[in-house]
């Protein structure tokens, strides 16, 4: 297929181009069939008056006659001194007639069988081809004639070809002044499009700091440029938060990774006198927490392509929550959980139970002796209740906490194997289950953090067994020396 250069293809028009094109079209057609209506409408009208005064003409010719004489010539109309009239008789005889047609033939007759006068051989050279002739049956002193009146239409068909002809000069002059009333009118329309255009093409994925320019009009331009605004706003996070996320992950990665790695070089640098089952056990702690983070950011990826709500189901948050907390190593500590009997919600149970165990390991991690659960419903909600007392957290760090690989200051070592992810995990998976998370004041003291998701009451209630594996119908609790510490 041969293809032309850029400088010989036909270019397209732009929005500004067709929108003239057919606007000017549209109102040029608007106009002229306006007008044309108008002139239709005015003509009728003239033509159902000249029919009036002749029809009132012939009945002035009617009355003139009541003694049963014809008055010779009959006289003129009052209302249209270029009417002629003639009066016949059954037969065609003409009994009476206006000045000019006096001596005549009759120029017209009426037939029985018609209402419209039918034009004679004698008319040819007499009554001009352009006239308007209304023919009317009467009865004058007992007999029966026909009273035919006409007068001149030149002048409607001379005001036929002045319209015709002012309207063929009108029409380019009608198009071009809609074009350029359109054309101006578009480009103002499309001034602002046109600087939101600009401001899109400087704006680069290197910085979605920058915003398009708002006309403050209440209009679709200005809800384009708001929505853009919104987008870029979106855009600029998501932006930020895979770059935050791309650095802390690299770096959380280099850690597990530089420490495998110095293991085996000291090894492999004294190979007969390192002690390898030390570097081997050092290496697989390594490997261990290497691969709960790579878990934790699939988790995440996930969550970032709103893919932790998948697969829902009827879930019981009691059942589940007593297989969180019977399968959490206590380290000496005393673990309560209150529910209420039937505590359900719609969801993903394996997400659910990652959402618990992250905020109850977290709990465990800094309680001094106890972490109480509570959990109940409401109408339109399941609240779930985690308290513990250790230190608590301070209120200018509580949304912090869900932001990704953040520690507060007590738990920035890594000796605690801790990445920083688990409550970021933990608020995803409410998210996307349209629940929430939050840390509130705990009236003991230490911290109490609540998560609430939306209550599936309007299914049958499931027992313990549909979720989580049978268990026991009462809450557990966890001895002090019950577990160990969490990894």
């Amino acid at each position: 297929m041969i293809r032309l250069p850029a400088r010989f293809r036909p270019r397209r028009s732009t929005l500004r181009a067709r929108v003239t094109v057919v606007a000017s079209l549209a109102i040029t057609a608007a106009v002229v069939l306006g007008v044309l209506l108008m002139y239709l409408l005015q003509m009728s009208a003239v033509r159902r008056t000249v029919d009036g005064q002749l029809r009132t003409y012939a009945t002035q010719i009617a009355q003139s006659a009541a003694t049963g004489r014809w008055p010779t010539p009959l006289p003129q109309s009052s209302l249209d001194s270029n009417a002629e009239a003639q009066v016949l008789a059954p037969d065609g005889q003409v009994l009476a007639a206006t000045r000019t047609l006096v001596g005549l033939p009759a120029v017209y007759r009426l037939p029985v069988d018609l209402d419209t006068p039918v034009r004679q051989k004698a008319a040819d050279g007499v009554i001009p081809g352009e006239v308007r002739v209304i023919g009317l049956r009467t009865t004058v002193d007992g007999r029966p004639v026909a009273i035919i009146t006409g007068t001149s239409t030149g002048l409607l068909n001379q005001v036929n070809s002045e319209f015709v002809r002012h309207l063929l000069i009108g029409l380019p002059i009608i198009l071009v002044l809609a074009a350029a009333g359109v054309w101006l009118v578009v480009g103002r329309a499309l001034r602002p499009v046109e600087r939101i255009r600009r401001a899109v093409t400087d704006i680069t994925s290197a910085d979605l700091s920058q915003r398009v320019p708002e006309p403050g009009t209440a209009d679709e331009i200005g809800h384009l440029a708001h929505t853009m605004n919104d987008m870029l706003t979106r855009l600029n996070d998501a932006a930020q938060r895979q770059r935050r996320f791309v650095a802390d992950a690299s770096h959380e990665l280099r850690s597990p990774l530089a420490a495998i790695r110095t293991t085996l070089e000291v090894g492999l640098a004294h190979p007969d006198r390192a002690p390898w089952p030390t570097i081997a056990e050092r290496a697989t702690a390594q490997t261990t927490q290497l691969e709960g983070l790579i878990q934790q950011l699939l988790v995440l990826a996930k969550a970032d392509e709103q893919q932790l709500s998948a697969q829902q189901q009827r879930v019981d948050v009691g059942a589940l929550l007593r297989d969180v907390v019977a399968n959490t190593p206590a380290h000496r500590l005393e673990i309560d959980l209150d529910t209420a009997p039937v505590v359900d919600t719609l969801g993903n149970p394996d997400h659910l139970q990652r959402l618990f165990r992250n905020i109850i390991d977290n709990a465990v991690r800094y309680a001094h002796r106890r972490v109480h659960i509570t959990a109940t419903t409401t109408v339109d909600s399941v609240q779930v209740e985690i308290d513990d007392d250790g230190p608590g957290i301070p209120p200018a760090d509580r949304q912090r906490v869900f932001d990704r690989f953040v520690r507060l200051d007590s738990s920035r070592e890594r000796n605690t194997g801790t990445t920083g992810l688990g409550l970021a995990i933990a608020h995803e998976i409410a998210l996307t289950h349209h629940g929430h998370i939050a840390i509130v004041d705990n009236p003991t003291g230490g911290a109490r953090v609540v998560v609430t998701l939306p209550n599936a009451s309007s299914g049958p209630p499931l027992t313990a067994h549909s979720v989580a594996g049978p268990e026991s119908a009462q809450p557990p609790k966890r001895s002090p020396n019950q577990g160990d510490a969490p990894t």
